[in-house]
């Protein structure tokens, strides 16, 4: 059985998957992943190489917009993000899991008080902060949509976020090669936009300086590409079709640019079920999802709801405390 729950943070989106774990199940991970635009917890149980999701939760707290302006979180901030993880660590451990693994991205890998979160936060919920690099962050998303089998083509994963976009390319004869670029969906609407919808110009801008930085990006011929976490995702709420079978295709893109670009922020939330302040950001991912696109010759992107958490949770349970120092072997996958 299913159902929607409502926990006490009332910002957070929660959806309860199962109410029960299964006679497979070993036991129950979690993980906390600290973006610059919101900070997501999952909770599932481990059968096989497979998770069954318990509790997917998040709350936009907008930490990357904080860090750009003044270059750190500051005691504010950061007393939000503790009250949070605290919160969520209690969630975590009230449905089994033993640990909860928390992993700090672009946000804090910028914080000019990185060191001093890292502090607070493990007195405060007792759970170490693990700051990642891109390519430890990029290892956990490819690990999340691969679950641990090994790459039967060449894939191309990249997680387009606020602050930035990773990228990780696998293929089965060559090492996983995985990058990060200071190119974000609030980063980049922070930089140019300042109406509501963008101005033509605003458009223009951010598609032109999205294909400046996306040329750094890897070098690859993937097969396939496949798009995570919420930008992704919250393209696809704003076309029925798309949303229906999880591909945005480039006519797709194109259809919803055309929304994102005529729309003011609180009709697109209203009409689409997307956060105000998230649907303000669209328009920048949906720049970066076509540079992307153009970038790599790849008409149609899959959208996997897996990523950098369920990458976590799959690395932890399968090497234990030291899955960081082996990443890049689990990035080539460990079932048959």
């Amino acid at each position: 059985m299913s159902r929607r729950v409502r926990t006490r943070h009332s910002a957070c989106q929660t959806w309860l998957v199962s109410d029960a774990l299964t006679t497979e199940t070993r036991h129950v991970g979690a993980t906390v992943d600290i973006g610059s635009n919101s900070v997501h917890l999952l909770v599932a149980g481990l059968a096989g190489h497979r998770l069954l999701p318990l509790l997917d939760e998040s709350v936009f707290l907008g930490l990357g917009s904080a860090v750009v302006e003044r270059g750190y979180l500051g005691p504010d901030s950061r007393a939000e993000l503790t009250a949070t993880l605290v919160q969520y660590a209690e969630v975590a451990r009230s449905l089994g899991a033993e640990s909860v693994t928390v992993l700090g991205t672009e946000p804090i890998r910028r914080a000019a008080d990185a060191a001093t979160i890292v502090q607070e936060v493990g007195v405060a919920s007792g759970s170490a902060l693990h700051v990642l690099s891109h390519e430890e962050e990029a290892y956990l998303m490819l690990i999340g949509v691969t679950e641990g089998l090994p790459a039967t083509h060449q894939m191309l994963v990249v997680d387009v976020g606020g602050g930035s976009s990773e990228f990780c390319v696998v293929d089965p004869i060559r090492p996983a090669l995985a990058a990060g670029l200071q190119l974000g969906s609030a980063r980049l609407t922070d930089r140019f936009v300042r109406h509501d919808p963008p101005a033509p110009t605003e458009v223009a801008e951010m598609h032109a300086a999205a294909r400046a930085i996306i040329a750094d990006a890897p070098a690859a011929r993937p097969d396939e590409i496949v798009a995570v976490a919420g930008t992704a995702s919250n393209l696809l709420k704003i076309l029925p079709e798309a949303a229906l079978d999880g591909r945005l295709t480039r006519a797709r893109l194109r259809a919803v640019q055309a929304i994102l670009e005529s729309e003011s922020a609180a009709t697109i939330s209203e009409r689409h079920l997307v956060k105000p302040i998230r649907a303000r950001l669209l328009a920048a991912g949906g720049a970066i999802m076509d540079a992307i696109m153009e970038r790599y010759g790849i008409d149609e992107v899959r959208v996997s709801e897996a990523g950098i958490r369920e990458g976590a949770i799959l690395a932890a349970d399968h090497v234990g405390i030291g899955w960081r120092d082996r990443l890049a072997e689990l990035v080539i996958g460990w079932h048959a």
